[in-house]
């Protein structure tokens, strides 16, 4: 396993910018026209080796949707779009085109046609509540409107490939439920125990092992100080006091320390979440073990609001699924593309990606760091001269995002584009063991290395915007230097930029789907599970 051997990093990358076709992921409310149909905003994609104990040969692949949930979002809550479908994408010999597809579609129906009715003056009448009672199963009486999904599996492109049924394992058919959101301890007495009964196993097509998959709400894992950062970065993003996860070096006066105080929607908000847990070996493909993943979420091109809109009917859709949402890596459609490509963004695929080139070869954003931060920075650490690195085009962004890692998580063929590569052949992180900076801290099995809930990918991505790459970084504690770029090229490379807003493995459930139970609607005040 490549975690227990030193890495030689290869040196070679002979990267011409124009040979580049490049962009990167999105996240949460990242492109205007995303922000109008929350219901497929994608908002984060994980990847990575399973490291519940006992589940050493599968890989599990969550896609999150829907930011911000409000736990006590009711009285609708954040059913999904049953116009949509929600696919996670595959490549598995690094030509940038899915090699499997597992596509969602979920539905929604009421109880009776009609949602639960109660007596009023003698009138049968439907009340205006999804729920009257205390919920215990997914047909539960008290719950008026149910959340069904289904899964295919498809193979070659998503939209002509062939299609099969993911079916459902533990109770049989080929559909799956979605648990209702966490009302509260009321409506639902033991939120946990209720959403894993909706935990099934899968049998996949074309593989003798089966899988798992769940759909529903569970508690938003994305650290993040979001406001203070786009109010121009309201706070210096340099660890202030010392801290043994994110700097252990002198105190930067002035700079942030971190506090879940800093925290935006971990242990705020609600997300909901598709996961599937797959087996590795049927994954992999010819390949050299490593994949690439992304997310999307499509609609159909028309649609075409009614007059008298009923439940069942409240518009009219049709033609070709469009897509309008896309996410590999996190973060950077927020903060590399520019605002006029952000939709064009979402709608493109991997292979269509060149026309966004020059936004990663020539990054804005630690311009604007160093616009905003020079003078306090440099007054501290002495100098002159910007804070942001000079090397372009940026062969390091390059390497990270869009060709893979030599020797650690490059595919086996080279298509430079954007997915969440991993390396399925290093060995995953027992949780107790799992550090938020993932590969910079030499844990191979992290970030960038595909992703995992207890990555501080904002941190990372932080930190190899400003050239953390140029400098050498431990592998398997030895310092390598991979060559893309040079320590005089980042002068600040060295630097514990940060948000102040941290996280940690230890913060998440040691087993599928890992990230925690929904927060509950009431009563507040609450704390995380």
């Amino acid at each position: 396993m490549l975690r227990s051997a030193a890495l030689k990093l290869g040196t070679g990358l002979a990267l011409v910018a124009m040979a580049i076709s490049p962009a990167f992921g999105s996240s949460h409310r990242e492109a205007p026209n995303i922000t109008k149909m929350p219901k497929v905003d994608n908002t984060d994609v994980y990847a990575f080796r399973s490291y519940e104990p006992g589940r050493a040969a599968f890989t599990t692949i969550i896609s999150n949707f829907q930011p911000g949930e409000s736990p006590g979002g009711g009285p609708n809550y954040y059913t999904m779009d049953p116009d949509a479908v929600y696919e996670i994408m595959i490549d598995s010999n690094g030509d940038a085109v899915e090699d499997l597809t597992y596509q969602f579609q979920f539905s929604n129906s009421l109880q009776n046609g009609t949602g639960i009715t109660i007596n009023a003056g003698g009138k049968q009448q439907p009340i205006p509540l999804r729920q009257l009672g205390q919920i215990s199963t997914a047909t539960d009486p008290d719950l008026g409107e149910y959340e069904y999904f289904t899964v295919k599996q498809i193979q070659g492109d998503r939209r002509t490939g062939g299609i099969g049924n993911v079916t459902n394992a533990t109770y049989g058919g080929n559909g799956f439920a979605k648990p209702f959101d966490n009302a509260g301890n009321k409506t639902i007495p033991n939120y946990p125990a209720y959403a894993d009964q909706f935990i099934a196993g899968i049998s996949i097509p074309g593989c003798a092992t089966q899988g798992r998959v769940f759909a529903g709400q569970r508690a938003e894992g994305f650290a993040v100080n979001l406001g203070p950062i786009f109010d121009l970065v309201n706070f210096i993003p340099i660890q202030g006091a010392p801290d043994p996860v994110y700097s252990s070096g002198a105190p930067f006066p002035g700079g942030i320390t971190q506090s879940d105080a800093n925290q935006e929607l971990k242990g705020v908000a609600n997300v909901t979440s598709i996961a599937i847990e797959l087996p590795t070996a049927c994954i992999t493909g010819n390949g050299n073990g490593v994949i690439g993943v992304w997310s999307s979420a499509s609609l159909p091109q028309t649609r075409v609001l009614s007059s008298t809109p009923t439940y069942l009917e409240p518009d009219s859709t049709g033609g070709a699924f469009v897509q309008v949402s896309r996410l590999g890596n996190p973060l950077v459609n927020e903060l590399v593309i520019g605002l006029p490509d952000k939709d064009l963004f979402n709608a493109v695929k991997p292979t269509a990606d060149a026309a966004l080139a020059s936004y990663v070869t020539n990054p804005t954003f630690p311009e604007i760091l160093d616009a905003l931060f020079r003078t306090p920075v440099r007054a501290v650490i002495g100098g002159s001269g910007t804070l942001a690195p000079t090397n372009f085009p940026r062969n390091d962004l390059v390497a990270v995002y869009l060709t893979g890692i030599p020797s650690l998580n490059q595919m086996s063929t080279v298509t430079a584009s954007e997915m969440l590569r991993l390396n399925t052949l290093v060995t995953a992180t027992a949780l107790a063991d799992q550090r938020a900076l993932g590969v910079v801290a030499d844990d191979l099995a992290g970030f960038p290395n595909g992703r995992r809930p207890g990555d501080d990918v904002v941190d990372i991505t932080l930190r190899v915007a400003m050239g953390r790459l140029c400098h050498p970084f431990p592998i398997n504690t030895k310092p390598t230097q991979l060559g893309l770029c040079t320590p005089a090229q980042a002068p600040t490379g060295l630097t514990a930029y940060t948000d102040g807003a941290p996280t940690n493995a230890r913060d998440f459930q040691n087993r599928f789907p890992y990230l925690n139970p929904a927060l509950r609607g009431a009563p507040r005040p609450q704390t995380q599970p």
